[in-house]
């Protein structure tokens, strides 16, 4: 009877149960640490940030509400012994005389910037889009208002608009025209803080809406010239549209900076004559630190109220965003 031999197994030997758990290698144990390392590395680079949201933001709105609900005067701002008051700062505010004129100016004033800072900065961003000579120049040029500090803007207005020296006024007297008194005036005095801040504005505008233009693709404005569509009918089908998240943010970021505009208006009027040109922002400050017994109760819940609008109309933002990725 002939024995059949079987050939050597080479086969690796099978590890008992549990071996591999107890003793694992370098490479499983590294993959293993992996995560717990990254982690940190995360934590390492949010803590910087998180730690300058907080001193520098969320600490000041914190000690801004708290002012608002208490009685502070100079001597219990120093010493921080305030009584609590509760809203009774806000109810002050809401039954000045200066609320229901201030409310006004700052509605008026933001909306009217918004719009021809939008309008202009947008025109101008299609007309730089079209890429002829010394367009990179000139829109450098439109910059330099953006670049100034704001006090220099509001003084260079402040000159021009000046009733017996100004330039403007040289202007219409020598086109025959009687000088206005564009910072005396109640009746000029917000129109010429609107004209300011629109000049200082419309560069901001068009350096986002003029990104937002290089990314539509050309091929987009070919096909519909082939099709025959006209300039017009090519801005109000393809640019406009396709520019409305780019539109949506910079008319949310204009309205934030707007609605805190604060030097021009002080630098040129102070908010007058007799409270022609006062907004929350200037009577803020004034409250608070523009007499010689300071309200820092009222002119905190003036801020705040500020502080209120920017962040309703931002959640309007962000819902009415949702709601377009959703469609």
């Amino acid at each position: 009877m002939k024995q059949t031999v079987q050939p050597p197994d080479h086969r690796p030997a099978r590890p008992a149960p549990g071996a591999a758990h107890a003793a694992p290698g370098p490479d499983h144990t590294a993959r293993r640490r992996r995560p717990a390392s990254t982690q940190w590395a995360a934590w390492a680079f949010l803590t910087p940030v998180t730690l300058y949201l907080a001193f520098f933001y969320a600490y000041p709105l914190y000690r801004n509400l708290d002012l608002s609900l208490r009685d502070y005067t100079v001597r219990s701002f120093v010493q921080g012994d305030a009584p609590f008051t509760g809203l009774r700062n806000y109810q002050k505010v809401f039954d000045d005389p200066t609320f229901a004129p201030a409310l006004l100016h700052t509605v008026v004033f933001t909306a009217v910037c918004l719009a021809f800072q939008y309008a202009i900065g947008l025109a101008l961003a299609v007309f730089f889009n079209q890429h002829f000579r010394l367009s990179a120049t000139l829109r450098a040029l439109f910059l330099v208002p953006w670049l100034l500090p704001l006090i220099v803007s509001a003084s260079t207005w402040s000159w021009m608009l000046n009733s017996d020296s100004g330039i403007v006024n040289a202007a219409l007297h020598a086109l025959g025209l009687d000088p206005v008194n564009w910072l005396t005036s109640p009746s000029w005095s917000l129109t010429s803080v609107i004209i300011a801040n629109i000049w200082i504005g419309v560069p901001f505008n068009l350096v986002v809406l003029y990104s937002g233009l290089q990314s539509i693709p050309a091929g987009l404005y070919e096909a519909a010239a082939l099709d025959g569509a006209g300039a017009w009918r090519r801005f109000w089908s393809i640019t406009f549209p396709l520019l409305r998240p780019v539109s949506a943010i910079t008319l949310l970021l204009g309205l934030v900076y707007t609605l805190k505009v604060f030097d021009i208006i002080w630098i040129m009027t102070k908010g007058g004559p007799a409270d022609a040109s006062t907004t929350f922002a200037t009577w803020s400050y004034r409250l608070g630190f523009g007499n010689l017994l300071p309200a820092f109760g009222p002119g905190a819940a003036v801020g705040n109220l500020l502080v209120v609008a920017a962040l309703v109309f931002g959640g309007v933002y962000m819902r009415v965003q949702r709601k377009q990725a959703y469609a």
